[in-house]
């Protein structure tokens, strides 16, 4: 490499690194209301997958005081690291140019809290050229339902036939005949009651099944069946996306 091509590179990841300060500084603006969120998750990292500014929701779940402790950190440093290893294959994903993540169901374990199943969505921040400076993501916590909506009645019915029947396969079209909708108003009626789509309905409810079988000492093969997962490797693949860590790596990362 040349003086010049050195130069060049330094003076482009000076460049690189003033914008994402001035993302992050902009963003500031934001901070306190992120902060009046305690059901929200937000942050801006950086290219190397560092965490520039956090709002006051995920440096107490990842228990610390101070947002501040959290600046300059990695994943790694502030969550365990079999879950580190999945949140920061999302970041490398998204950093290398992939596509944004929106609307991912995902459990979440962090150190000071149970877990929780959130909604997550990141995406790449860029420069004035269009080069990807870092990313920025919000992991909401999922509400009650509205049970104040015309249709909750028909849309719950479905949603108890999941809950007791969720070992079982489930089709969309079984659930729009509980209901009397048809299948695209099922669809959005879930999500707008549930912020879940019925397909994610489902992996949670099975997921949640999962996580409370595994706290025991039954096979984890037999806790697959038992969820409605008749292939294994479907299930630990399932699992993992959606939970971060294997289930055998969750039953040990759990133990009493």
């Amino acid at each position: 490499m040349t003086e010049q091509n050195r130069h060049e590179d330094s003076a482009g990841g000076d460049a690189a690194r003033l914008l994402l300060a001035s993302l992050a500084d902009n963003a500031c603006f934001a901070a306190p209301l992120f902060d009046l969120l305690p059901d929200v998750v937000f942050f801006v990292k950086d290219k190397e997958s560092r965490y520039v500014l956090v709002n006051q929701t995920l440096a107490s779940r990842c228990g610390m005081r101070d947002k501040a402790a959290m600046v300059g950190r990695h994943t790694a440093e502030v969550f365990p690291a079999a879950y580190a290893c999945t949140y920061l294959a999302q970041d490398r994903a998204v950093l290398a140019g992939g596509a944004e993540i929106r609307d991912r169901l995902e459990l979440h374990l962090y150190p000071d809290r149970d877990p929780g199943w959130c909604m997550t969505h990141k995406m790449a921040l860029r420069d004035s050229a269009g080069a990807i400076v870092g990313l920025t993501g919000i992991s909401r916590d999922l509400n009650m339902p509205d049970q104040e909506h015309p249709v909750y009645r028909r849309i719950s019915a479905a949603a108890n036939h999941i809950l007791e029947n969720y070992e079982q396969p489930i089709q969309l079209a079984d659930l729009a005949r509980i209901a009397k909708l048809s299948a695209s108003q099922i669809e959005r009626y879930f999500h707008r009651i549930f912020q879940l789509t019925p397909r994610q309905m489902i992996i949670k409810t099975r997921l949640d099944a999962a996580t409370a079988l595994l706290a025991g000492a039954q096979n984890i093969t037999d806790i697959a069946v038992a969820c409605g997962y008749h292939d294994h490797s479907a299930f630990t693949r399932q699992f993992k996306e959606k939970v971060g860590v294997t289930p055998s790596q969750y039953r040990a990362a759990n133990k009493v």
